[in-house]
């Protein structure tokens, strides 16, 4: 907090990063619930979770060659205004008079392309927020926006469940456009400010290893942290059951529209969503302090619990347990991710430390992406009872795996 208010350029940036994520959770609540519509509102709502996770399965090589890039300020300026003119390209077609299916497969693959280069826009971030902010202050930076951001988020799912009353799915979309032109325009003032001041920008130093050598060097130094590697594995999985609840449950809810909404669809939805974001930022901002002398997998020990009551929840269609138990999944799975980080920077060799970060991150992102194209095809190949029914024995299996690693590294103050 303190960081963002001192620091008038990491301010800005924060503020452009934040102003995009929102725009992008109004258009996604917008396509669910248009897709939710069609006839065969399950297959397109897996499509739409399809596309919204692949390209999280490309950030280990957007974040490579953002590390490769040279004026970096200057090509997410253009990334953001490119987003910008797809999304305005979507609301032009919503205002138009395409068939439902052809429409949802058109936007599908616009907003695939505009994540895709999103991956490659957040490998740009992560270097230019450590050169906005002082060393020390770097977790500092990134854990405040990250809980803004949750908090943008919750708030802008509610706004988009009112909006989709009175507003067309092209003004929705459009004003997504808009948040990326606006967030392009502020990384361009940052930009122009600073080269007037330094041509840092320019003179980034550049890895001449290939992909696979760089991934190389940084799984070696992350497995000289006894117990780390392993610990990143199983928080990804946990990380992947929490992604995955929301898609299913959106087709479960969808096909018991009687018995499971309040209010309606759109408003369902984001409360589905708010409840695991008001717990993962309670966990980032109060879990870490409350469970400060707590092991790591302590937590995740009950995250896990934690899931497979959400599953049950949500196989017996009990709206409201499954939201309640949604929220603590959230809290702990938001307190592990901080402890897990923790870890990370006390053990490894600070010359590596941010190819080692990119390595965990990848991990973390990927697991989730797979889980989720995995169960919501599942889903839509067979019934939606199968992929819930196969979370809950996922879930149950990593609660074995934690015990399993808990009883050998208890003695280890790394996992605390």
């Amino acid at each position: 907090m303190i960081v963002f208010l001192r620091n008038k350029e990491y301010r800005k940036f924060s503020i452009a990063s934040i102003l995009s994520s929102a725009g992008d959770i109004l258009f996604y609540l917008a396509l669910m619930t248009y897709a939710s519509r069609l006839k065969n509102y399950s297959l397109a709502l897996s499509l739409i979770a399809i596309s919204e996770s692949i390209p999280r399965l490309l950030s280990s090589f957007g974040g490579y060659f953002a590390d490769r890039t040279n004026n970096k300020f200057s090509k997410i300026v253009w990334l953001a205004m490119i987003r910008g003119a797809l999304y305005l390209l979507v609301g032009f077609l919503f205002s138009q008079n395409i068939a439902g299916w052809n429409l949802v497969m058109t936007v599908i693959v616009i907003n695939f392309i505009s994540d895709t280069l999103g991956t490659y826009s957040s490998g740009l971030s992560t270097p230019l927020i450590v050169d906005l902010v002082k060393e020390d202050e770097v977790g500092e930076a990134e854990g405040f926006t990250t809980g803004v951001s949750q908090v943008i988020t919750l708030i802008s799912q509610f706004i988009g469940s009112g909006l989709l009353l009175f507003m067309s799915y092209s003004v929705l979309a459009a004003i997504n456009g808009l948040t990326f032109i606006v967030a392009g325009l502020i990384y361009l003032s940052i930009s122009r400010k600073r080269h007037k001041h330094t041509s840092q920008d320019k003179v980034q130093e550049v890895d001449d290893r290939s992909y696979w050598a760089t991934m190389a060097l940084a799984l070696k130094q992350v497995k000289k942290a006894g117990g780390l590697l392993t610990t990143v594995l199983v928080i990804a999985l946990l990380n992947g059951v929490l992604s995955t609840i929301e898609p299913l449950l959106s087709i479960v809810i969808a096909g018991n529209r009687q018995t499971m909404l309040i209010g309606t669809y759109s408003f369902t939805i984001a409360l589905v969503g708010a409840m695991a974001g008001v717990g993962a930022a309670l966990g980032s901002i109060a879990g870490t302090r409350l469970f400060k002398n707590i092991s790591l997998y302590l937590v995740v020990l009950l995250a896990n619990i934690a899931a497979t009551f959400v599953c049950i929840s949500i196989m017996g269609k009990q709206l409201i347990c499954c939201l309640i138990t949604y929220c603590l999944m959230g809290f702990f799975a938001g307190t592990a991710s901080p402890k897990l980080t923790q870890w990370l920077v006390t053990t490894v060799d600070r010359k590596i430390l941010a190819s080692s970060v990119g390595l965990i991150n990848t991990v973390l992102l990927v697991v989730s992406p797979l889980m989720t194209t995995a169960f919501t095809t599942l889903s839509a190949a067979t019934h939606v009872n199968y992929a819930i029914l196969g979370l809950i024995i996922l879930s149950l299996l990593t609660f074995v795996v934690t015990i399993i690693v808990m009883n050998k590294t208890k003695a280890k103050p790394a996992a605390k």
